[in-house]
């Protein structure tokens, strides 16, 4: 009965989950019952799929110029010809300082919807780290993760050869204590990149790299979204995306050690 009612509460909270606004505690308990209940698990992963596939498909159609003004003459109550003359006497006897209130309070109104459909459409950045999230999550479900497994740098790296247009930075972080998992195959932004996953404890890390050479170098930014840590940077015409629930000190010690390891290398 408890499990039934766990289920029925995650199910409850994953549009919640996908839409980035459950905090950090929520979205860590969400996922840890999805890590051991697989019909959630795939629930879950059908919606992420779902909103990815909207958002890289949909088509977006914004408002026409002649909405504000229809907006407007709807808040002003103007009607048919037939009932012009009455509402004009009945206009005529309300003092001209509360029309023009109304009328700045429609032009409000339709600045701040017109604002309000603005700021929902989710950026470029914010749309990319979305897919990031959704891939990492459909990464942890079960043989997801890797589809050349190996801690083995020099059976990864060798297995993209001929699977992807660029060669990715393969890196043994082991002594550091991030063993490799191994790497796969992944489709974000429209594009094939290549996905390495490395191991901190019990947590994932995933690792997502693809060349860029319009992207100027930058330095890693954090950012949250849906419980986890992403870290975005690009550096030698390489972006970068590394995504986990591991703590942030170790996660940026991970990225340290990453980037130091690929000048060492003389890597990509």
């Amino acid at each position: 009965m408890r499990n039934e009612m766990e289920c029925t509460e995650s199910r409850d909270r994953m549009s919640a989950f996908a839409d980035g606004e459950l905090d950090a505690l929520a979205a860590r308990q969400l996922t840890r019952h999805l890590a051991h209940c697989p019909d959630c698990a795939q629930a879950c992963a059908q919606l992420l799929a779902l909103r990815a596939a909207v958002r890289q498909h949909g088509t977006r159609h914004a408002a026409p110029a002649s909405l504000h003004q229809q907006i407007r003459q709807a808040l002003l109550g103007e009607g048919s010809a037939a009932k012009e003359v009455p509402r004009r006497r009945k206009w005529a006897q309300l003092p001209w300082a509360w029309i023009n209130l109304g009328v700045a309070g429609a032009s409000t109104a339709a600045f701040a919807v017109t604002l309000a459909l603005y700021l929902s459409v989710p950026s470029d950045a914010e749309r990319l780290d979305q897919e990031i999230v959704a891939s990492h999550f459909r990464s942890l479900m079960p043989e997801h993760l890797a589809d050349v497994a190996s801690s083995d740098q020099h059976t990864v790296k060798p297995w993209f050869s001929g699977r992807l247009d660029f060669s990715p930075p393969v890196v043994d972080l082991a002594q550091a204590g991030f063993p490799l998992i191994g790497g796969r195959l992944d489709y974000i932004k429209q594009r094939p990149v290549a996905a390495l996953a490395y191991r901190r404890h019990q947590h994932v890390l995933n690792l997502y790299v693809w060349p860029d050479q319009a992207q100027r170098d930058a330095s890693p930014r954090l950012t949250v979204r849906q419980g986890y840590h992403l870290i975005r940077w690009s550096r030698s015409g390489m972006q970068y995306r590394l995504i986990s629930d591991l703590n942030v000190p170790e996660l940026m010690d991970f990225e340290r050690r990453l980037t130091a390891q690929i000048d060492q290398d003389g890597l990509p």
